[in-house]
């Protein structure tokens, strides 16, 4: 056996993810700020050929001669998301995951999730993980990330629609940005899940002290300093997408949006700030499906690259939030302004917050060891 040779790698279950401080959401937001300023400057590879794609998806057909072919139904997707990032973290990986809604039947998520990461160098495993709170912390540090930036330092409430994980992320870094923050407006679909938002909400933040449970997205919206919309659905008509109406928002109020939305034309008007969480990632996916585009992805930005097509918009009209994380362009600029973000998902984000995980887990001896091989059979 050669040192030189031999290969070892680590695995992280859930549980190991947790000690290793995968649900730390303050580390989670500060880690996807720098990410966000590597993005920026360009230390970045993602896959595509304008290296800014979301990933690489499984399409199954509507009809297909082999019966035991899944069919492609509402959220049913096999994905993989590949990234390199540079700075500090010179790592690169890969998250693959499979998401089917019909898993909840079998009290399973949506989307199970793994991660690998990869020495940058050989390519050699550094660790295999699971991803399922990698992913569901790193999606909602970024609206955090927005928030520190472009909402009120004196926001106290939160609009919510949808209050399943990416809502409790999206609150929690809100927490992190924003510690004023005492309300929430909420609305969900069931009373399940409420149910389970209000009881973490008291066992995590007892400072919030109003959670308004809301039955239209009016009351989710109006007076709130901070606003997400953290819901599923089903994409292809975006006229059932959830509506923003300008005359519900408050003056300065920042909206986050990681999920299907759409604007009323007050809201896609010039005065109201567009903000991507990387532009790159918007051009890409609208090279890649049919037009217009927002049928097919629900998030505002891919709109708003639509709107670009219709001739609504200039691309010089939408701002990069690593600009703004950089220094090179303002974040919020008074208490009147209203701002939107479009969040819509990178593997570089996996890969940042993996690579501190894996590195909290090596320093706390967290993990299961497992060999790949002393020397390779094939060289």
């Amino acid at each position: 056996m050669s040192e030189r040779t031999k290969i070892d790698f680590i695995y992280l279950s859930e549980q190991d993810m947790l000690k290793a401080g995968v649900t730390d959401m303050p580390s989670c937001v500060d880690t996807m700020e720098a990410m966000f300023a590597l993005l920026w400057q360009g230390d970045y590879r993602m896959a595509g050929a304008n290296n800014d794609s979301h990933g690489a998806m499984v399409i199954f057909p509507e009809e297909s001669p082999f019966p035991t072919m899944p069919k492609p139904t509402a959220d049913r997707r096999l994905m993989a998301m590949p990234a390199y990032l540079g700075g500090s973290f010179q790592t690169c990986g890969v998250k693959w995951y499979g998401s089917n809604i019909a898993n909840r039947e079998k009290g399973l998520p949506r989307s199970i999730l793994m991660f690998i990461l990869n020495d940058i160098e050989t390519g050699a495993p550094l660790a295999y993980m699971s991803a399922n709170l990698l992913s569901a912390y790193r999606t909602g540090a970024v609206p955090g990330v927005g928030a520190r930036y472009l909402a009120r330092p004196d926001s106290k409430v939160i609009g919510l629609l949808g209050p399943g994980v990416m809502g409790k992320t999206a609150v929690a870094a809100f927490m992190t940005a924003c510690p004023q923050i005492d309300t929430i407006q909420v609305k969900g679909r069931g009373q399940q899940s409420l149910d389970s938002f209000l009881t973490w909400v008291a066992a995590t933040y007892p400072q919030i002290t109003t959670i308004e449970i809301v039955d239209s997205l009016e009351e989710v919206v109006r007076g709130a300093d901070i606003v997400t919309y953290c819901n599923s659905g089903e994409t292809g008509d975006p006229s059932t997408y959830p509506i923003v109406k300008r005359e519900w928002v408050k003056a300065g109020a920042f909206l986050a949006m990681p999920a299907y939305c759409r604007l009323d034309e007050e809201m896609e008007r010039d005065d109201v700030r567009k903000v991507l969480d990387n532009t790159g990632l918007y051009q890409a996916w609208y090279e890649e499906v049919p037009k217009p585009a927002h049928h097919h992805i629900p998030v505002i930005g891919v709109r708003f690259m639509d709107m670009i097509a219709e001739g609504k918009i200039t691309l010089d009209q939408l701002e990069d939030i690593g600009e703004i994380v950089s220094g090179e362009a303002p974040g919020r600029q008074n208490d009147e302004e209203i701002i939107i973000m479009s969040v819509g998902g990178l593997p570089v984000e996996d890969v940042a917050w993996a690579t501190v995980i894996y590195r909290n887990a090596l320093a706390q001896g967290i993990g299961v060891k497992l060999n790949l091989w002393d020397e390779p059979v094939l060289c």
